[in-house]
């Protein structure tokens, strides 16, 4: 018997388009509006990220830049005479923001495990906030900056009596940190860590200090 033998096709091999894409689904895909517009907000995002990354260290600059952004926000509102549910809400969110600055990352009052000392005696944890001091600064100066671009549009200008608004909120201000300054002296703790404590040497000389004996 002769065995037939099965012609095999030679394999379809695709150029790659321009982009490094193999499919030509994906290289029109690649070219869309939409497609352009994700690649330019992933990489700006990257910018953006690696410019806040950078900025870490400098805290002294940092606040610098937000009182002068604040400083902008509250001129624009005295010249223009306007927008003060903005302000109180912008001032809401600020009371909040401190409160979590405030705040131990561990309340206390709801924690079983170790909490912070409260003798001398105890040992040294450092003061960890519930709100890292960068994200403090970065989501008020965001606010901060958001804020300042509502008062460009007339629909957030609502007509109200400030007084009333400003007595609100420095009746609210009261309370709360009432509340948190209660909260911290019952718990016997200070929301600023100045770093690891250090002890004199001259009241307690180690024993590899001591001269031996000649």
């Amino acid at each position: 018997m002769r065995l037939q033998t099965a012609h095999k096709l030679p394999p379809i091999i695709m150029d790659p388009l321009p982009g490094g894409s193999a499919t030509p689904a994906d290289g029109l895909n690649s070219d869309t509006p939409a497609a352009a517009m994700s690649r330019w907000a992933f990489t700006f995002s990257q910018q953006y990220q690696h410019l806040l990354d950078k900025s870490t260290p400098y805290v002294l600059y940092r606040w610098i830049t937000f009182l002068f952004i604040a400083f902008v926000y509250v001129l624009r509102v005295y010249l223009i005479q306007g927008f003060y549910v903005v302000t109180y809400a912008l001032g809401i969110y600020i009371l909040n923001l401190l409160i979590g600055f405030l705040s131990p990352q561990v309340d206390p009052e709801f924690s079983d495990g170790p909490t912070l000392p409260t003798r001398g005696s105890d040992e040294f944890r450092p003061f960890v906030r519930r709100l890292p001091e960068f994200k403090f600064w970065y989501s008020i100066t965001k606010a901060f900056s958001i804020a300042f671009v509502l008062t460009f549009f007339s629909i957030f200008d609502v007509p109200v009596f400030w007084p009333i608004l400003v007595f609100y909120w420095i009746i609210l201000c009261m309370l709360t940190l009432r509340r948190q300054i209660l909260h911290m002296i019952k718990y016997k703790y200070v929301p600023f860590s100045v770093g690891k404590q250090r002890y004199d040497r001259k009241s307690a000389p180690s024993a590899d200090n001591e001269r031996l004996p000649s």
